[in-house]
């Protein structure tokens, strides 16, 4: 492939609901290789990076949460 056809990771259209079902269905851990590969050659790796590190932080905040309202019971 030339040069001129390739598009750089970072300047790939793609949306942010498209990477948010990619990080969740990776949370899950049940993927399509074929997913997984469209899903590389049209992603922005910001997004998913962004999107990994709002997942993680709901997820830790909803576990304290959960936490909190057992202990408190």
């Amino acid at each position: 492939m030339s040069a001129e056809h390739e598009t750089s990771p970072l300047k790939r259209k793609s949306s942010l609901v498209a990477s948010a079902k990619a990080v969740a269905w990776a949370f899950v851990g049940l993927r399509r290789r074929s997913d997984l590969d469209r899903d590389v050659a049209s992603l922005n790796p910001l997004h998913v990076v962004a999107v990994g590190f709002v997942g993680v932080f709901l997820f830790v905040v909803s576990l304290i949460v959960l936490v909190n309202w057992v202990v408190a019971k």
